[in-house]
């Protein structure tokens, strides 16, 4: 694990943007958000990516997002709710830095998530139930597991801190 750089994975809702800034501060770090990358590369919102060009179209969009910061040291990385599920991504950000899985149980999401359509794979209860029950085992991967489901981003940050090998 190279400790120069983290990234933090989970599930939408899970607070990875949000942390990740804080993280990033207390480090004195760079902070890189994939999801917010992605939107200004294609000058688009991930709903209307999803609607228009196809979730296959946005891992790709993710994939190379990823393979971009390989270069960056120094660096905490929020990445998309499904981008740690992908077995190529999540062979290349193991192998590229610290993993910190941002834990947070289903009931938190439901709180988070908006059910309107915004966020492309959260339609329904169900579906995202089922997603996030699905996704949990690639989460479960990470170096680093942290339960978010309460404190703030900068309580977060520092519970990531204390967690890190040393």
């Amino acid at each position: 694990m190279k400790a120069d750089k983290i990234y933090l994975v989970g599930f939408m809702g899970a607070g990875k943007s949000t942390v990740a800034r804080a993280l990033a501060k207390r480090l004195d770090w760079r902070v890189e958000d994939i999801d917010a990358q992605i939107e200004q590369r294609e000058r688009s919102d991930i709903s209307s990516i999803f609607r228009t060009k196809g979730e296959p179209y946005f891992r790709e969009l993710e994939r190379q997002s990823l393979l971009d910061a390989r270069v960056l040291r120094g660096t905490v990385v929020a990445t998309g709710g499904g981008t740690f599920v992908d077995a190529r991504n999540r062979d290349l950000i193991l192998q590229d830095g610290v993993v910190v899985w941002l834990d947070v149980p289903f009931r938190t999401v439901l709180d988070r998530v908006p059910l309107d359509g915004r966020r492309p794979l959260a339609a329904d209860r169900a579906s995202l139930e089922a997603l996030f029950q699905q996704r949990r085992a690639s989460y479960a991967l990470a170096h680093v597991r942290i339960d978010a489901s309460r404190g703030s981003a900068e309580t977060l940050a520092e519970h990531i801190l204390d967690a890190l090998p040393r």
